[in-house]
C-alpha cells in the first residue's frame, strides 16, 4: 500500500480540498429575483462587489468541507480594469451558443486526498478583451462558432502569463502553496499576485451574528481566527504588504443604499486598481490579499511560497522536500492505478482526466425553504418566488462536497452525469463513488414521493435513471477488488431507495398505463423535432423510446442487484420477481405485440423510434434515426445459472412466462437458453433485433464516426427529418458541433455530437452480449467493410475511437483541439488537455462546456481496461 492508498483511509485529509467554485454569480441559488433570471440577478461585474448567500467563487480555489475559510489566486497585470478574481465567461443570452467560460485553464493533476494537486491559468499580459468577447459573440449567430479568447490573438506573440498554483499537504492541516509565475513574452512585465483569503459570508442573514477575523501579526503573517477552525495561520514568504477588507456587499455600489459599513468586499480591487482608500489600515478584516508586487523578466519564472497551518512558526526550511516528496508519492499512486497502460501520452491524458474529476470536487450548499422564504436580516423576497422554480422541493437540504459536471458551465450536480462521475472515480476512490452514488437517495435529497433531484435548475425535470446500473458495476468493482467479498450493505441501503425512484418512475411517467414512458427531453435536450418538454397543444403526447428503454434497463438492473441481495436474504426473491415482470411487460409493449397494439419497433425501418400519440388514440412515428432508437441496446443483463436456479421464486415465475406467456417471452431474448459459459442473457433484443440496431450504429454514413458514436444518424445531413403537428412544420438535420437550435438554451447540442457516456454505455452493453454470445456472434463493422468482428472487439473498436479523440494522431495532433494551430503544437499549449462535454461528430473536435471532466471523464475508462 502507497502513501497516497495509507491516506484514504484517514477521511480528514480531505477535509481541506478544491472545494471553491468556478463560478457562484449568475446561479439558480444566488437568484432572488421576482421573474428567476439568475443571470442577470448576479452579473459578472457585479460578482466583485456583492457577497454571496450559499456558496465562493475563486481561481485555484480551496476550502475547508464547509466552506468557512476559502483560498485563492488573484491577479492584476497593471493594465485590466479589474483585479483578476474569477474566470470571465458569457452569460446564456450573451453566448450564441448559450454560457461560455472565455478563460483558458487547466486542471494538472490531483490526489483522491488532495495532499497533491496542480492547476495551470494563462493570463494574458495586454488588457483582457471582456467588452470584445460579449459584442463578437452577440454579433454571432448560431450558425457560426463561438469567438474564444485565443480567436482575440492577443496571445499570438506569447504576451501572457503562466500561472501554475501547485498546493502539497504536509499534515492534514498543513497545506504548502507555490504559485509559479511563467513569463511567456520576450518583454520584462510587471504583475501584481494576490492570494487572497476570506470567510464565507455567515453572519449577515439573521441566524448567526458571530464574525470571525483575519488580521495581521507584527511579522506579517495573517492570523486566521474562526470558532469552528479555532486558529490558523497564511504565511507569505518574504513578508508582503497585507491588504485587509470585509466579504460584505457593497450597498452603495450595487443598490445606492448607504449602510455605514467601510470595507467592502471589492476594497482590495479598488484599492490596487484605482488607488481608492478602500483597504483596512488596521489590518483587520474577513477578507485579505497578500500582495506581491512583482516584475517577472522576459521568458523567466517568478515563484511565491505561502504556508497556511496550525502554527505560525511553520516557515520554508522544509518546504521544498515536502513539495517533492507529496508530488513523488502522487507519480507513485498513479503508477499503480496505470500499470497496464503502456502509452505515454495516454497516461498523461488519463492522469489530466483524473486531476479534473478530482478538481470538479465543490462544496454544494443550498436550503430551499430558505431560499424560498428569505433570511431574517435581509429584504423579504417578491411574492412570486412562492411559486418559484423548485417550490415542491421545500425538503431539499443540501451541504455537501459534491462532484460537478463543470464549475464554471455547470456549477451544481446533475443527477445522471454524478452517476457517470462515479464510474471514473471508482478507479481511484471507492469509497468517494460509493458515497456520491449514495448522497442522492438520501431523505434530504430525495423527494418524498420517491423522485430523485435532477439538477438546480429544476429538480422535478427527468434525468436518465442510471443509478441502478451504475451502483451494480460499482459494486462488482468493489467486489472483485475485495476477493469476493462485495459490500452488501452499500448495496441493500441504494436499493431500497431506488425501489422509490422506480414507483415514482412508473406512476408519474406511463401517462396511457401501458408501459410506453414520456419522461420529457431526458437529458438529450433538442434531441427530438420538438421540445419533449412541452405540452402539445391538442394534448397529444410523446411515447418515448429512450424513456421506455431506459425503464426497461432500470427493471433489469433492479432484478440485478436483488438476485443478489437474495443470496443473502431469501426476502428479496420475490422482488427479483417483480422486476422481471415489470420488463416483460415493457418490452411486451415496445415491441408491437397484439393486432392493435402500437409499439416503438418500427419493422419497415428495423428501428426503434418515438411515436406521437395522438387523441384519436393513433400513433405517429418519429423517422429520425438517433440514439434514442439505440438506448434499447441498454437493456441486457447477464445473469450466473446460480442466480436463477437458487432462487425459487424467480424461478417458477420465469417459467410460468415461458409457459404461459409464449407471446410476451418470445419478444425477448432466450433467458431459459444458456451458452457454453452458463450464462443467461435476459435484454429487450433478440438476436435479428439487435443485429439490425447494430447494422445501423456501425454504418460509417450513419452513426459511426472515427471518434465514436453519433447522437443523430449522418443520414440526416441530407435527408433532414420534418414532421408536421396541427399545421407546425419542425425539421431536423444532423448538426455535428454547436447547436442552430435554442431549445433547452442552445449550450448543448444532441443532433449529431459525440457524446461520452451514451458511447460508454453502448461500449458496455456490447460487452455484456459478448459475455453470452462468445467468439461466435460475429457482425459486421464497419458496416459494408467485410470485416467481421465479435462484440467484444466492437467494443475494443469504439474504445480505440473514443480515445483518438484525446490522443495525439499520426501527425502529432489531437483531435479535441479543432484547427487551432498554436494549441496543438506550441509546446506550452499542446499537452494541456480539456475535457469538453461533447465532441464533433465529423471531427472529434471539443464543444460545449470546455472543462466537463465530468462525465467525459469517463474517457478514463477507455483508454484502457482497468
Amino acid at each position: 500500500m502507497n502513501a497516497e492508498q495509507s491516506r484514504l483511509k484517514d477521511l480528514t485529509w480531505k477535509k481541506w480540498g478544491p472545494y471553491v467554485s468556478d463560478r457562484q454569480w449568475g446561479t439558480i441559488r444566488e437568484d432572488y429575483s421576482a421573474n428567476g433570471d439568475a443571470w442577470n440577478y448576479i452579473t459578472h461585474d457585479m460578482a466583485r462587489s456583492k457577497a454571496y448567500r450559499w456558496g465562493e467563487e475563486g481561481i485555484a480555489g480551496i476550502c475547508d468541507d464547509d466552506q468557512t475559510v476559502c483560498f485563492s489566486v488573484a491577479l492584476w497585470n497593471k493594465k485590466d480594469p479589474i483585479i483578476k478574481e474569477r474566470y470571465f465567461g458569457l452569460t446564456n443570452p450573451e453566448g450564441n451558443h448559450g454560457e461560455d467560460v472565455k478563460e483558458l485553464y487547466y486542471y494538472l493533476d490531483n490526489t483522491p486526498t488532495h495532499s497533491y494537486m496542480k492547476t495551470l491559468y494563462k493570463y494574458p499580459q495586454q488588457s483582457y478583451p471582456y467588452q470584445w468577447l460579449v459584442d463578437e459573440n452577440k454579433r454571432r449567430g448560431r450558425n457560426d462558432p463561438e469567438f474564444e479568447l485565443i480567436d482575440t490573438g492577443i496571445l499570438n506573440n506569447d504576451e501572457y502569463f503562466d500561472v501554475f498554483t501547485e498546493y502539497a499537504k504536509n499534515t492534514q492541516d498543513d497545506i504548502l502553496i507555490k504559485i509559479t509565475i511563467n513569463n511567456r513574452s520576450m518583454n520584462d512585465c510587471e504583475l501584481n499576485v494576490l492570494p487572497t483569503i476570506w470567510f464565507r459570508n455567515t453572519w449577515a442573514w439573521g441566524y448567526d451574528n458571530y464574525l470571525p477575523e483575519l488580521t495581521a501579526d507584527s511579522h506579517g503573517v495573517i492570523e486566521v481566527y474562526h470558532n469552528k477552525l479555532g486558529q490558523l495561520w497564511v504565511n507569505g514568504e518574504g513578508s508582503p504588504d497585507i491588504l485587509f477588507c470585509d466579504n460584505e456587499t457593497n450597498n452603495p455600489k450595487l443598490y445606492n443604499y448607504t449602510d455605514g459599513k467601510p470595507y467592502y468586499k471589492d476594497g482590495i480591487n479598488n484599492y490596487i486598481v484605482n488607488g481608492e482608500d478602500t483597504v483596512n489600515p488596521k489590518k483587520t478584516g474577513t477578507k485579505a490579499a497578500i500582495n506581491y508586487d512583482i516584475k517577472v523578466k522576459a521568458k523567466d519564472t517568478y515563484t511565491i511560497r505561502l504556508r497556511f497551518s496550525l502554527n505560525a512558526k511553520n516557515g520554508f526550511d522544509d518546504f521544498d522536500t515536502i513539495f517533492n516528496a507529496r508530488v513523488a508519492e502522487a507519480d507513485e499512486f498513479y503508477k499503480g492505478i496505470q500499470q497496464n497502460n503502456p502509452n505515454p501520452d495516454s497516461v498523461l491524458v488519463q492522469r489530466q482526466a483524473f486531476a479534473g474529476m478530482l478538481w470538479t470536487k465543490q462544496f454544494y450548499y443550498f436550503d430551499i425553504n430558505h431560499w424560498l422564504n428569505g433570511d431574517p436580516a435581509e429584504p423579504k423576497p417578491p411574492a412570486e418566488r412562492k411559486n418559484a422554480r423548485n417550490s415542491k422541493w421545500q425538503h431539499f437540504n443540501a451541504r455537501d462536497i459534491i462532484s460537478m459536471p463543470d464549475k464554471w458551465e455547470y456549477p451544481w450536480f446533475a443527477s445522471w452525469d454524478l452517476a457517470f462521475h462515479c464510474l471514473a472515480l471508482a478507479n481511484i476512490d471507492m469509497d468517494l463513488a460509493k458515497n456520491q452514488l449514495m448522497l442522492l437517495v438520501r431523505v434530504w435529497y430525495q423527494h418524498p414521493n420517491g423522485e430523485l433531484p435532477a439538477y438546480e435548475w429544476d429538480f422535478g425535470d427527468a434525468n436518465p435513471p442510471v443509478h441502478a446500473r451504475v451502483t451494480w458495476e460499482i459494486y462488482q468493482k468493489d467486489k472483485l477488488a475485495n476477493d469476493g467479498k462485495g459490500d452488501t450493505v452499500f448495496l441493500e441501503r441504494i436499493f431500497h431507495k431506488l425501489m422509490l425512484d422506480f414507483t415514482w418512475w412508473v406512476n408519474r411517467k406511463d401517462a396511457a398505463g401501458n408501459n410506453i414512458f414520456e419522461g420529457g427531453f431526458l437529458g438529450l435536450d433538442n434531441i427530438g423535432v420538438f421540445d419533449r418538454n412541452a405540452h402539445l397543444p391538442m394534448g397529444e403526447h410523446l411515447e418515448q423510446a429512450d424513456g421506455t428503454s431506459w425503464m426497461a434497463m432500470y427493471s433489469l438492473n433492479l432484478l440485478r442487484i436483488a438476485a443478489e441481495l437474495a443470496s443473502y436474504n431469501k426476502a428479496y426473491s420475490d422482488i427479483a420477481s417483480k422486476f422481471f415482470e415489470h420488463f416483460i411487460y415493457i418490452a411486451g409493449a415496445m415491441a408491437n405485440l397484439g393486432e392493435n397494439s402500437q409499439g416503438l419497433w418500427d419493422d419497415q425501418d428495423g428501428f426503434f423510434y418515438d411515436q406521437l400519440r395522438l387523441n384519436d388514440n393513433t400513433t405517429q412515428k418519429m423517422r429520425l434515426r438517433s440514439v434514442v432508437g439505440l438506448i434499447p441496446l441498454f437493456a441486457a443483463e447477464i445473469l450466473d445459472a446460480d442466480d436463477i436456479m437458487n432462487n425459487p421464486i424467480f424461478h417458477n415465475r420465469m417459467k410460468w412466462f415461458s409457459d404461459n406467456r409464449p407471446d410476451l417471452a418470445g419478444l425477448v431474448s432466450r433467458w431459459n437458453e444458456t451458452k457454453g459459459n452458463g450464462k443467461h442473457l435476459i435484454s429487450l433484443l433478440r438476436g435479428y433485433r439487435m443485429k439490425s440496431l447494430l447494422k445501423y450504429m456501425l454504418d460509417e454514413n450513419e452513426f459511426l464516426s472515427d471518434y465514436g458514436i453519433r447522437s443523430v444518424s449522418k443520414y440526416h445531413l441530407n435527408n433532414p427529418y420534418s414532421v408536421s403537428v396541427n399545421g407546425v412544420e419542425f425539421s431536423v438535420k444532423y448538426t455535428p458541433a454547436e447547436s442552430d437550435s435554442g431549445l433547452f438554451g442552445g449550450n448543448s447540442n444532441w443532433r449529431g455530437p459525440i457524446w461520452m457516456p451514451i458511447n460508454y454505455m453502448l461500449i458496455e452493453s456490447l460487452q455484456r452480449f459478448y459475455q453470452y454470445y462468445g467468439d461466435d456472434f460475429k457482425i459486421e463493422c464497419p458496416t459494408g467493410s467485410g470485416v467481421f468482428m465479435n462484440l467484444n472487439e466492437v467494443a475494443n473498436e469504439l474504445y480505440s475511437r473514443l480515445s483518438g479523440i484525446f490522443l495525439r494522431d499520426k501527425t502529432g495532433k489531437r483531435a479535441v483541439f479543432g484547427n487551432y494551430d498554436k494549441i496543438q503544437s506550441d509546446p506550452n499549449f499542446k499537452d494541456h488537455v480539456l475535457f469538453y462535454e461533447y465532441f464533433d461528430g465529423d471531427n472529434g473536435r471539443g464543444v460545449g462546456a470546455s472543462h466537463q471532466t465530468g462525465w467525459s471523464g469517463l474517457i478514463v475508462n477507455c483508454l484502457y481496461k482497468p
